[in-house]
């Protein structure tokens, strides 16, 4: 046999092997630990807005963007919002919840009186915390103690070269800047402690051209839109410090023609991972193939892991493992070890 007959053979063979073993993927969502979230005894929190004073007032869009174009767009000042300031602790209330790690109440009468001093929004006072904690059934207070936000934007137009099409032309363009800098604090009424405190700050930037300036104009962020996206990033910001976020990943079960390895799939499509389950374990106790019962072992190990229960997962996978040596159950067992270290880490 010719060397080169020889490989096209092994290679068909390899195709054959590797089509014999079928497998189907599911999404997952995994949790990813947060930086400095809360003590495990804190889970209800109430928000509050103590940065806006009486310097601060809703701009009217139309407004805001005239007082802009009458300044030829080139601008540099400080912006005082009461929109972007209650948007921030809204969509901070809103990821906070949706995390699924805490219980949120933001109260209507949520701008509180305070003072300052010549930057920041002074602590509140032991007595004040404990009142409202009281008052709405929370754990702690967090508050918004500073918010500055200053809005720079540049105009200009200038004359281009098309080398393509040999011409001259006319280009405007316009750049906006927001720099923002932002204090929470989370106060705690039984330690009397601040157990968070964060001072957040960035700069967000805005740029477009067009051929006019109506081109131009019409596609860029307007300032008050710019000022209240500025709320939302804050918001995006401090909650991915105190809260764990979620990523989606895949995960791979084996498919066979074995009957309940079949039972097993369609139950999976209808979301029962419970019963699932409880057909992969009895291949596993039942079925004579060395390979089947790797496979239904693995499949539980899967089944396990998005069922929450991450130990179980592991016995299972580890089982897999010695049944028959697979490379996907070593690299599988890696990742559930990872996802252990990290779910200790969030539960500390």
């Amino acid at each position: 046999m010719g060397r080169a007959t020889f490989v096209v053979l092994v290679f068909s063979l390899l195709i054959i092997i590797s089509s014999c073993t079928s497998v189907n993927y599911v999404r997952v969502q995994l949790a990813q630990p947060s930086k400095e979230e809360l003590p495990k005894d804190i889970q209800s929190i109430l928000l509050v807005n103590r940065a806006v004073d009486t310097l601060y007032q809703n701009y009217i869009e139309d407004s805001l963007q005239v007082s802009f174009y009458r300044q030829t767009f080139n601008v540099d000042t400080l912006l005082y919002d009461s929109l972007a300031a209650d948007t921030t602790m809204r969509a901070l209330g809103e990821l906070l919840y949706e995390s699924g790690r805490y219980d949120i109440v933001i109260p209507e009468n949520r701008f509180l009186p305070h003072e300052k001093n010549k930057y920041f929004s002074t602590e509140m006072s032991w007595e004040e915390v404990s009142q409202l904690c009281s008052d709405f059934n929370t754990d702690v207070v967090l508050s918004l103690d500073h918010l500055g936000m200053r809005a720079t934007t540049q105009y200009s137009r200038e004359t281009l070269y098309d080398r393509l099409n040999d011409r001259y032309f006319k280009g405007y363009f316009a750049r906006m800047a927001v720099r923002y800098s932002s204090l929470f604090r989370v106060y705690d009424p039984l330690k009397k402690e601040v157990v968070n405190r964060a001072f957040l700050s960035d700069t967000l930037v805005w740029e477009e051209f067009g051929m006019s300036n109506r081109e131009l104009f019409g596609k860029m962020t307007s300032v008050k839109d710019a000022l209240v996206e500025t709320g939302i990033s804050i918001a995006l910001d401090y909650s991915g410090k105190l809260a764990p976020s979620w990523k989606t990943d895949t995960r791979m079960y084996y498919l066979s023609t074995n009957e309940k390895f079949v039972q097993a799939h369609h139950a999976v499509q209808s979301n029962d991972w419970e019963k699932a389950l409880t057909l992969w374990k009895e291949v596993s106790e039942n079925e004579g193939s060395k390979s089947l019962i790797s496979k239904a072992q693995f499949n539980a190990a899967v089944t396990h892991e998005i069922l929450g229960n991450f130990d179980k997962a592991y016995e299972w996978g580890t089982k897999s493992y010695k049944t028959q040596y697979k490379a996907v159950t070593y690299n599988y067992l890696l990742k559930l070890k990872q996802r252990r270290e990290q779910l200790k880490r969030l539960n500390k």
